[in-house]
C-alpha cells in the first residue's frame, strides 16, 4: 500500500510539473510574441511620422526660398 501511495505522488507530481513547465513556455512564447509585434508597429508609426514631417519641412523651406527668390525680383522691377 505504500508503494501505491508513493508511485500515485510522483504520478501526480509529475503531471502538475510537466503542466507548469507547458504553461509557462506558452506564456514566454506569447510574451515574445507580443513584445516583437509591438515594437514593428510602433517602429512603422515613427517611420511614417518622421517621413511626413521631413516632407513638411522640405516644402516649407522650398516655399520660403522661392518666396525669397521672387521678392528680389520683384523690387528690381
Amino acid at each position: 500500500m505504500n508503494l501505491a501511495l508513493v508511485h500515485d505522488r510522483e504520478l501526480i507530481k509529475t503531471f502538475w510539473e510537466r503542466r507548469i513547465e507547458t504553461q509557462t513556455q506558452q506564456a514566454e512564447t506569447e510574451e515574445q510574441r507580443m513584445s516583437q509585434s509591438a515594437l514593428k508597429k510602433l517602429r512603422g508609426e515613427w517611420l511614417v511620422r518622421l517621413e511626413n514631417r521631413t516632407k513638411h519641412l522640405k516644402n516649407l523651406n522650398d516655399n520660403y526660398m522661392r518666396k525669397m527668390k521672387m521678392e528680389p525680383s520683384a523690387d528690381q522691377t
